[in-house]
């Protein structure tokens, strides 16, 4: 499937809202349905598949977080919140709840848009990719390899897994507390400092300037993102 055509379920209590959305995604050949509450888009879900969920966190039954963790229980699908809330403890709820990216209103069309994309390469394309490059970075996945313009790098376990994780869900906002309990485990969910000492080890193997970094980019007090082109 391209992207073109792609179901997208739109959850938003406000009905200028949905308006706005299925009108703007339906001119990029998005077929589009929609919920109005919690129960209803996850009754939605389950009957339509969707390739992409755009989920508010303000609905009237269920808050978006119970959503997420609901559909969480039984599907993949990609879910970004939409929402006006912008603090970072409800960004880290919603990602840490299984939300794959948050977006805040007001926002840009074309940022939705980019994010639509780059939810729907990870849908299609997840497990299938065994070769990833990006710029002069390549990584092997099968043979656990990692190169920067030719030349080969040698990293530590703990950094190959964070790099591979990364990779696995590229331009996806993956959380301190995912990363740690999934490299790491779950004892170590509240170890930031073991986080950032190794994200800053790989930063200074693998980008052209670790002080700018090119591939790894912070969330600031969320978590990191391995950047994707769009």
């Amino acid at each position: 499937m391209t992207d073109k055509g792609a179901c997208i379920l739109v959850v938003d209590d406000e009905r200028p809202i949905r308006r706005f959305l299925r009108a703007s995604l339906d001119s990029h050949g998005f077929e589009i349905c929609e919920a109005a509450g919690g129960a209803e888009a996850l009754a939605q879900a389950a009957n339509l598949a969707p390739d992409v969920i755009i989920l508010d966190l303000g609905l009237p039954d269920l808050d978006g977080v119970e959503v997420t963790r609901r559909l969480r229980e039984w599907s993949h699908t990609p879910i970004i919140i939409l929402s006006v809330r912008d603090q970072e403890k409800e960004k880290i709820r919603a990602l840490d709840a299984g939300a794959d990216d948050y977006l805040t209103k007001p926002f840009g069309i074309g940022e939705l848009l980019a994010r639509i994309r780059v939810a729907l390469r990870h849908t299609y394309h997840t497990g299938a990719q065994l070769v990833f490059q990006t710029g002069k970075l390549r990584v092997d996945l099968a043979r656990r390899t990692v190169s920067f313009d030719g030349q080969d790098i040698a990293l530590t376990p703990n950094e190959y897994d964070l790099l591979k994780l990364l990779i696995q869900n590229a331009g996806k906002v993956l959380t301190h507390r995912q990363l740690l309990n999934q490299v790491w485990g779950s004892d170590y969910g509240g170890e930031n400092h073991l986080l950032r000492a190794n994200i800053s080890n790989l930063r200074h193997k693998i980008e052209p300037d670790p002080a700018q970094p090119t591939y790894i980019l912070t969330e600031s007090g969320i978590g990191y993102r391995l950047k994707s082109e769009d």
